[in-house]
């Protein structure tokens, strides 16, 4: 499908191509809004799944509630923190060979994979660290 291209969904492109912290819609709309004061979290919304349909961006569903939205399409792996629910890409070799294993191993058409890493963020322990040395 052709979408005629917007500022704002430019800008969101932008924002996301502009970031690691792989966010949500909400995180995208606060940041427009200073320097979009008219721009809705519906356009914010509707433009990221433009720019999903265009195949630019990726959304994360990790279940927490908030999708979250990634720029990078590369084929990688995250982290996510179990404690604040950050996400970071993991630099590790993407291994496809997997979907061939899981191919051979079920009647599946496979395509694709998608695993994800849980665990708590430097931050978060440096946070548990210090409070566990105040109390």
């Amino acid at each position: 499908m052709n979408y005629r291209k917007t500022k704002q969904r430019e800008r969101i492109l932008e924002l996301l191509q502009g970031t690691k912290a792989h966010p949500t819609a909400e995180w995208l709309y606060d940041k427009l809004k200073t320097e979009m004061p008219d721009i809705s979290l519906g356009t914010v919304y509707r433009n990221l799944k433009v720019l999903i349909d265009q195949s630019e961006i990726q959304k994360l569903p990790f279940g927490s509630g908030f999708d979250r939205f990634d720029a990078d399409m590369s084929p990688h792996y995250h982290l996510i923190c179990e404690q604040c629910g950050s996400v970071e890409d993991l630099e590790i070799p993407f291994y496809k060979e997997i979907n061939e294993q899981a191919q051979k191993s079920s009647s599946f058409k496979i395509s694709g994979h998608r695993i994800e890493f849980y665990g708590i963020c430097d931050h978060c322990q440096l946070t548990y660290n210090n409070n566990q040395i105040t109390n």
